[in-house]
């Protein structure tokens, strides 16, 4: 699972971010890198918070474009 590059506490809020255009990225800690392209799982707030929500985002070119 990977975490977005600005910690969202909700799920609505990384939809909202993505729908205006902000340049999202991800990253996975300890796990190598993400790919730049196709669908990834993804999880928040980041650790040590407990994660509260749980998505998958379609990649490209290295951003979030849609969130599920």
């Amino acid at each position: 699972m990977a975490y977005t590059n600005v910690n969202f506490k909700t799920k609505k809020a990384l939809k909202q971010a993505v729908k205006d255009g902000e340049g999202i990225t991800v990253f996975q800690p300890g796990l190598g890198d993400v790919p730049a392209n196709g669908n990834i799982a993804i999880e928040g707030p980041h650790y040590p918070q407990p994660h509260t929500w749980y998505g998958m985002a379609r990649m490209e070119n290295g951003l979030i474009k849609s969130v599920r």
